[in-house]
């Protein structure tokens, strides 16, 4: 699951928040923790990475991310708006953080329907100071190549918060 093309960019991601003297911490759901899991397989990540919260289900994303109920049952686990909520919990539950990526998505290969296919993931990233987005992939293959494609998704927008962070 975790590849080198994977973990050679976490490596990359790592070394560009230590330049930018960051820290970050994950909210992930489909993934199951593979984005931290990526980011601490490097020796000193510790300097960068706070922690990670796997919020698989959703009374975990309320009880240790903070993500509203009613938001949960009007937009669905797989939404922009939880995947942003998961992202805000993450950072609001890790003090020490400038950074935070959530995931939520379908894995598959059951638990899709026709609004939301398998493959289809939500991601959340944010700074500390407010600034960041949601976007959702589409991935295509089968539950191990959703969550590579989702970790490595996950990885590009902690690169590029950081590299927005560097042009402020």
């Amino acid at each position: 699951m975790l590849n080198q093309q994977i973990l050679a960019r976490a490596a990359e991601v790592l070394g560009r928040m230590r330049d930018a003297g960051l820290r970050a911490v994950t909210a992930e759901s489909c993934t199951g923790g593979l984005v931290a899991a990526a980011l601490t397989h490097h020796a000193g990540s510790s300097d960068m990475v706070e922690g990670g919260f796997v919020t698989y289900s959703n009374a975990m994303k309320t009880a240790l991310l903070g993500v509203p109920p009613a938001l949960l049952a009007h937009h669905g686990a797989v939404s922009a708006e939880v995947a942003a909520s998961m992202a805000r919990g993450a950072l609001a539950h890790a003090p020490d953080a400038d950074l935070a990526v959530a995931i939520t998505g379908i894995a598959g290969p059951g638990g899709g329907s026709a609004e939301k296919p398998v493959g289809l993931v939500w991601f959340g990233a944010i700074r500390r100071d407010g600034e960041g987005s949601t976007i959702s992939r589409q991935f295509a293959g089968d539950r191990e190549a959703v969550r590579s494609q989702a970790v490595a998704q996950a990885l590009d927008l902690l690169a590029d918060l950081t590299d927005a962070h560097m042009h402020i």
